[in-house]
């Protein structure tokens, strides 16, 4: 399901004062027939030397960023973006696949260079 997200900035502040800061907040069109499900980003570019230490790092950021939207904005489902790049080359291996179904991560992959989704992955 490809398509194009109207982006916001999306900013929670827990009851710490902890300001989070969400990389997108959108919405998203989920088929003709349904209404609209509202939605928060974190994209993430995976440029770093290590992609697995890459990938600790956005695991814990995104599961810290679920709990503040639990908390926060509880009718908001979090995505963690990748480029199209990045998941033909790091995220397609099985033990990746694993880890995301473990930990619940929805994903959405985007076509750099277009600026556009090019998969939905629930």
């Amino acid at each position: 399901m490809a398509g194009k997200l109207h982006m916001i900035p999306c900013f929670l502040n827990s009851l710490n004062k902890l300001r989070i800061k969400i990389d997108l907040g959108a919405q998203k069109l989920i088929s003709a027939e349904k209404d609209e499900q509202k939605i928060a980003v974190e994209v993430k570019s995976f440029i770093g030397v290590s992609a697995i230490s890459e990938l600790h790092t956005a695991i814990g950021q995104f599961l810290n960023y679920r709990v503040a939207l639990e908390q926060k904005d509880s009718e908001r489902v979090l995505y963690l973006a990748i480029s199209q790049d990045i998941y033909q080359e790091f995220f397609i291996d099985s033990f990746i696949q694993s880890v995301l179904e473990r930990y619940e991560i929805k994903l959405f992959v985007f076509h750099v260079q277009k600026q556009e989704i090019v998969l939905w992955k629930n």
